[in-house]
C-alpha cells in the first residue's frame, strides 16, 4: 500500500494542460529533486561557467531546466547576457542560452533535419511545485478579490492588486529553516521501520500542514517570485505567449493553426517554438481568450480580428475553420519600444553613409519622400530611423491605422484611425468610423511642418498630393517594388493622383529584403530615386536613380553623384549656393555621411541619443554652408 508521502509525491507531478504541450526536442532526463539551498552540493552547478553560474544562483528554475538536459549529448549550452546580429547570427548549429527578461530565459536549440531551429522558453514556472502551489494560491485568490475594489481594466492597478494579494496569501520561509523542522518531525512515515526520503516539496508541503492556518502558505524565496510571474502572465499578460512578448530579439510569433508557433528572430531568423497547440478546441478556446483580453471580442459572425496589443504590437487573429481550413491562427508583428536608428540600419548593412548623409540633407530640407517595398521589407523601420533627421524644432503630425511609428520630437502629434462600432468592439460612448483619409484632411488644419503616414493606400493617397503641393512636406511608406509600379498605382482608381503633380513627391526609396550569395535573408535600400516631373512627350512620369545597391559586392553607389537633380536644383537653391558653385552641394552630402559615422565611432546608435546628438550638431553650426 502506497504510503501518504509517496501518494503526495505522485499528486505533486506536472500534468499536461490539454492541447497545449511542450514538444521538446530531447528525451528529458528523469528529474531527480535536488535540494537547491546548497548549490555546492549540485554537481551540475559546479561544472557550469561563472557567468552561468551567477543566473543561476539568481533564478533556480534555469538550474532545474538544465538538469532534465541531456548534457552528456548535447553539452552545456552557452550562456550568452547579450545577443548580437554578427557574432551569433551566423552560427551554424547554435546551442545558447539568453535571458529574454530578469526571470524568462530562452534557449536556442539546433535541429540538424530542418532550416528552423528550436525556440524554448525557461520560465519561472518550470520550478519544482509551483504549479501546484498556483492551484492553491488560485483558491485563496477568490475570497481576497472578493472584497477589493479595483478596475479591472486598469492592468497597472490589475498588477499592484495581485501583488498584494499574494503577499497577504504567503509567507516566505527559507529552505533550511522547513529542512530541520521537517527532519525532527517525520520518523518511520513508511512504516518498515526507515525514515522516509523526502524531496524538498514534499517537506514543503508537509510544513504548510504543520505550521499554517488554512489562510496562509509557506513558499520559498524562488517559489513566491514564480508564483507572483505566474499570476500576472495569466491575469494581466498573455499566458503561454508571455515569454514571446517579453523577449526583445523577437519580431514576429504567428500560429498558423494546430502544430508549433513560430517565430521570426532579429538574430536567428525563423524558428519553431517546442510549445504547440495539439487540438483545435483547446485553439479556438485560446484565440477567443486572446481577444477578450484585447477587447475585441472575435465570433463566427466576425472571424477576424485586427488590434493593438498594450504594448503597441500588432496582432491579427482568424477564427473558425469556415475561412481558414487549417483552423483558428494569429500573428503578431512586434512593437519595439526603442526603434532602430540610422547607424543601426548601416550596421545591418540596409544602406551606408552616404545614402544616410543624402536623406539627413533632403529631408532636413522639407522634400517629401516615400519609402516603397513589399511586405515586411522593413519600410516603416527605416522611416522610423530618417525621422531623426528631421528638424529637431519641427511639429510633426504622424498617421496611421496602427501606431508603429515612434518620432523623437517633443512636437509631435500622433494620429490614429478608429473602426466603426462592428459588434461593440469600441465600448460605449464610441463614434462613427475615422479613417486615414479624415485624419489628414485634419492635419492640414494643424500647420504641420512634416506628415508622416504610416502607410498609403487608397483615397489618403490624393489627400496627401494636395498637401505636398501647399507646401507641406510628407513622408509615408507604400507597397510598390519599383519606381513604376508605384506611379502606376498613384496615378489609378482608388488614389487617382494626376500624372502632373507626380513630381510634388520628391524622392522613392526602394526597399526589399533579399537573399544574399550565403543564403542569409537580409534588408536592403535597393534604389534611391528621385522624381523629377511630367514629360508631356512621353505622357510619363520622369525619375533618376541616385543610389543603386550592388549585390555582388553588397555595396551602395552614388550612382547620381555630380548629376542629381534635387540636389543641384531645389536643395542648392533654398541653402543659397549659387549656380555656378552648385557642385559644391555634394560635399554637403559627404559632410554629412562623416558625422554619422564619427558618432557612430563614438558609439552612438541608440535612436533617441542619435537625434539629440543632431540637434546638438545642428544647433552649434556645424551644418553651414561654407563656400
Amino acid at each position: 500500500m502506497a504510503t501518504a508521502v509517496q501518494r503526495l509525491e505522485k499528486s505533486l507531478k506536472p500534468k499536461e494542460v490539454k492541447g497545449v504541450v511542450a514538444n521538446l526536442p530531447f528525451k528529458p532526463r528523469k528529474f531527480e529533486e535536488h535540494d537547491h539551498i546548497n548549490l555546492k552540493s549540485c554537481g551540475i552547478y559546479r561544472l557550469l561557467p561563472k557567468e552561468m553560474k551567477r543566473e543561476v544562483e539568481k533564478n533556480l528554475h534555469l538550474l532545474e531546466y538544465l538538469h532534465i538536459l541531456p548534457l552528456d549529448k548535447v553539452g552545456i549550452p552557452k550562456f550568452v547576457p547579450k545577443l548580437d546580429r554578427k557574432k551569433h547570427g551566423d552560427l551554424e548549429n547554435p546551442n545558447l542560452i539568453y535571458p529574454a527578461d530578469e526571470q524568462i530565459y530562452i534557449h536556442i536549440f539546433p535541429d540538424k533535419n530542418d532550416v528552423r531551429n528550436y525556440y524554448i522558453p525557461i520560465e519561472p514556472t518550470l520550478l519544482t511545485g509551483v504549479d501546484e502551489l498556483l492551484k492553491e494560491v488560485e483558491i485563496r485568490l477568490v475570497d481576497y478579490l472578493a472584497d477589493v475594489d479595483f478596475d479591472p481594466e486598469d492592468e497597472e492597478e490589475k498588477k499592484r492588486v495581485l501583488k498584494e494579494a499574494l503577499k497577504e496569501i504567503c509567507i516566505i520561509v527559507d529552505g533550511r529553516e522547513i529542512d530541520e523542522e521537517i527532519k525532527s518531525a517525520v520518523s518511520n512515515g513508511n512504516g518498515n521501520g526507515k525514515k522516509p526520503k523526502l524531496s524538498f516539496l514534499s517537506k514543503l508541503f508537509l510544513f504548510n500542514k504543520k505550521n499554517g492556518d488554512g489562510d496562509k502558505l509557506f513558499v520559498t524565496r524562488q517559489q513566491y517570485k514564480a508564483l507572483e510571474y505566474a499570476l500576472i502572465r495569466d491575469k494581466v499578460g498573455l499566458g503561454i505567449l508571455e515569454p514571446y512578448i517579453r523577449d526583445k530579439y523577437i519580431e514576429d510569433i504567428s500560429c498558423s493553426g494546430l502544430g508549433p508557433i513560430f517565430i521570426e528572430h532579429k538574430i536567428f531568423k525563423g524558428l519553431k517554438s517546442v510549445i504547440e497547440f495539439s487540438d483545435e478546441e483547446t485553439l479556438n478556446k485560446f484565440v477567443i481568450k486572446l481577444a477578450e483580453r484585447i477587447g475585441k471580442p472575435v465570433t463566427y459572425k466576425d472571424p477576424i480580428v485586427d488590434a493593438t496589443l498594450p504594448d503597441g504590437s500588432r496582432i491579427n487573429i482568424v477564427y473558425g475553420t469556415d475561412i481558414s481550413k487549417n483552423g483558428s491562427n494569429f500573428t503578431i508583428r512586434k512593437f519595439n519600444e526603442t526603434p532602430f536608428s540610422v547607424l543601426q540600419l548601416i550596421e545591418f548593412g540596409t544602406l551606408d553613409y552616404m545614402v544616410a548623409g543624402y536623406l539627413w540633407l533632403l529631408i532636413s530640407e522639407g522634400m517629401s519622400g516615400f519609402i516603397c517595398g513589399e511586405t515586411a521589407s522593413g519600410k516603416t523601420t527605416l522611416l522610423n530611423a530618417i525621422t531623426t533627421f528631421i528638424r529637431p524644432e519641427a511639429k510633426v503630425v504622424s498617421i496611421e491605422d496602427t501606431p508603429e511609428l515612434q518620432v523623437p520630437h517633443k512636437n509631435w502629434t500622433r494620429e490614429v484611425t478608429r473602426g466603426s462600432t462592428r459588434g461593440g468592439n469600441l465600448g460605449e460612448g464610441s463614434g462613427s468610423e475615422v479613417t486615414m483619409f479624415d485624419l489628414l484632411k485634419a492635419a492640414l488644419r494643424q500647420r504641420p511642418n512634416y506628415i508622416l503616414v504610416g502607410e498609403i493606400r487608397g483615397v489618403e493617397g490624393n489627400i496627401a498630393f494636395q498637401a505636398m503641393q501647399t507646401g507641406h512636406p510628407v513622408m509615408a511608406t507604400f507597397h510598390a517594388a519599383t519606381v513604376e509600379k508605384l506611379i502606376q498605382r498613384l496615378t489609378a482608381p482608388p488614389i487617382n493622383v494626376p500624372k502632373t503633380f507626380i513630381d510634388n513627391l520628391n524622392f522613392v526609396v526602394i526597399q526589399s529584403a533579399v537573399r544574399r550569395p550565403d543564403g542569409k535573408l537580409v534588408r536592403r535600400v535597393l534604389s534611391v530615386n528621385e522624381i523629377v516631373g511630367y514629360d508631356p512627350k512621353r505622357g510619363g512620369v520622369s525619375f533618376v536613380e541616385v543610389f543603386q545597391w550592388d549585390p555582388a559586392t553588397d555595396t551602395h553607389v552614388f550612382t547620381g553623384y555630380g548629376s542629381s537633380y534635387l540636389l543641384e536644383h531645389k536643395i542648392a537653391t533654398r541653402l543659397g549656393i549659387p549656380p555656378s558653385k552648385k557642385k559644391l552641394i555634394y560635399r554637403e552630402v559627404e559632410k554629412r555621411a562623416k558625422i554619422l559615422k564619427k558618432l557612430h565611432d563614438q558609439g552612438i546608435t541608440d535612436f533617441y541619443e542619435l537625434f539629440k546628438a543632431i540637434a546638438k550638431i545642428q544647433k552649434s553650426g556645424l551644418l553651414k554652408i561654407k563656400m
